[in-house]
């Protein structure tokens, strides 16, 4: 699924149109990177969590030139879904392969 379905999706489901949805959609992740950016974790009860996590150093090998390297310590975010989420997914995926794009 992509940016546009999301907006396709919520637009036909609500009745507003497509460049009111698009820039609300756009605004949402635009506060969700800022907010990660200045370190903050973003919490959407019943949905889930959008989290920075610290990663360590750790050490790597390359393997061309069969040296070791260190990757340093690095922020990635993170999701984390809620309960609800996680055991509706569960519900819905029982039993069934999931398809990737």
């Amino acid at each position: 699924m992509t940016k546009a379905d999301i907006v396709s999706g919520i637009a036909k489901s609500t009745g507003v149109d497509k460049s009111t949805v698009l820039n609300t959609v756009e605004a949402f992740m635009d506060a969700v990177m800022t907010a990660m950016t200045a370190g903050e974790n973003v919490y959407l009860r019943g949905f889930g969590s959008f989290v920075v996590k610290k990663r360590a150093a750790k050490a790597a090998r390359d393997i061309q030139n069969e040296t070791t390297i260190i990757i340093p310590e690095r922020y990635v975010p993170t999701f984390k879904p809620s309960q609800y989420f996680a055991e509706r997914l569960k519900d819905n995926l029982e039993g069934k392969e999931v398809v990737k794009k």
